[in-house]
């Protein structure tokens, strides 16, 4: 089984890169809205900090979050917005002490599990590497929100690494929570790193491609762009069909993002 240390750091490594973002924001400038449709700032940073509380159980008091998990499953539809209005309901200081304590305590206990653990989660159980990998995609597409808000460009890192390989992991899951037939055969994908190396997944004579920035991938596959925005290029009827479908995190299929021209 491989290390999770190096995504371990990442983690840890992104989430500094937000907290520089934000840790001298106004109050006027945590209650700006983003393009998360009636999330603010601070609503953006409460959900992060709610999901590593709850990762945090996850991995330490399996029993406090199948208490958690009862409760989402009363209100459905409500849970993750209710934590994030509660979050963003709290002064901005204590908001971002809270999220400070709560990521490095996951973080810790990330680092400190048994190699080959498995944590329960509102989806499938989740191993260490890939508990660290979901909270990473979390932070850096949160970020984005963040940054658009405040009308701020982020530098892409190769810590996108992470996000492709889940992109690219969960392709499966994209077209089953799709209903649609999930192909038989693996995609070739080949992403250009921010650092100008190629990333590589998939047999190198697959029919069906995916080829492109792997800046652009992962806005893809976290819904932070769609598809008529982004340099991706697909060869194949079941990669094209991935292109419009791809998400990498749990739960059903998202709205996304309407193209800058507006509606398709």
């Amino acid at each position: 089984m491989s290390d999770p240390t190096p995504v371990i750091d990442d983690l840890r490594e992104e989430s500094a890169e937000l907290d520089r973002l934000v840790a001298e924001l106004t109050p006027e400038q945590w209650a700006l809205a983003t393009p998360a449709p009636r999330w603010t700032v601070a609503h953006q940073i409460a959900h992060l900090a709610w999901t590593d509380h709850s990762s945090l159980l996850a991995v330490t008091d399996q029993d406090a979050f199948s208490r958690e998990v009862e409760k989402a499953l009363t209100q459905p539809g409500d849970f993750v917005d209710n934590g994030a209005e509660e979050g963003a309901a709290k002064p901005p200081a204590q908001l971002l002490a809270d999220w400070r304590a709560g990521r490095e305590a996951l973080a810790a206990a990330l680092g400190a599990a048994p190699e080959r653990a498995r944590f329960p989660w509102y989806g499938p159980p989740m191993s260490v590497a890939s508990m660290a990998t979901a909270r990473l995609m979390e932070t850096w597409a949160h970020g984005l929100d963040i940054a658009d808000a405040l009308g701020v460009t982020r530098t892409p890192t190769d810590r996108l690494r992470h996000i492709v390989r889940l992109g690219v992991r969960t392709r499966d899951f994209a077209f089953g929570v799709h209903g649609l037939p999930v192909p038989f055969e693996e995609f070739r994908v080949e992403l250009t790193a921010p650092s100008g190396g190629l990333w590589t997944y998939g047999p190198e004579d697959a029919d069906d491609r995916v080829t492109g920035p792997a800046l652009d991938f992962c806005l893809l596959v976290t819904q932070r762009a769609h598809r008529a925005d982004l340099a991706l290029e697909a060869t194949g009827p079941d990669a094209d069909r991935w292109l419009d479908v791809a998400q990498a995190f749990a739960g059903p299929p998202g709205p996304g993002r309407t193209p800058k021209g507006g509606t398709p």
